[in-house]
């Protein structure tokens, strides 16, 4: 087993990025979970044993409120995973670390927002403005 490099535990805005990046990770475990709690509540499988399991083929369907867990969880993937990888490069990059800190936490707070927007139904434009905020270090 090979030890983490000491110049990479000493990289303030690594470390930074770490700590953002584990928290996103985090945050999509839990999406994951409400998703199958949503699903376990309104019997909603997306397998047919699962279904037989737990009541019959009858509750082998798709459910409105499952779906949208499903389409949070997915947006999640199409904008974390290439965070993780343009944050990990901008890292390397030696930037300011406070001007990579506040793009880390701008980005983590986006996602979060959006999240939560997109399973509590909130008003329009809520999840639009949360998922372009966090879209801005990114392009930055």
């Amino acid at each position: 087993r090979v030890a983490p490099s000491p110049q990479m535990m000493e990289n303030t805005v690594f470390m930074s990025f770490t700590f953002y990046s584990t928290i996103l990770i985090l945050k999509m475990y839990v999406v994951a979970i409400i998703t199958g709690q949503v699903r376990l509540r309104k019997k909603a499988f997306a397998n047919p044993e699962d279904a037989l399991r737990n009541g019959g083929l009858q509750y082998y369907r798709e459910d409105p409120d499952v779906e949208r867990c499903r389409r949070a969880h997915r947006n999640d993937m199409e904008n974390i995973f290439p965070f993780l990888f343009l944050g990990a490069v901008y890292s390397l990059l030696d930037p300011s670390p406070a001007v990579a800190r506040i793009h880390f936490f701008i980005f983590c707070v986006g996602r979060i927002v959006h999240t939560i927007a997109y399973l509590l139904q909130l008003k329009a434009p809520t999840r639009s403005v949360a998922y372009s905020v966090a879209q801005l270090p990114c392009f930055s």
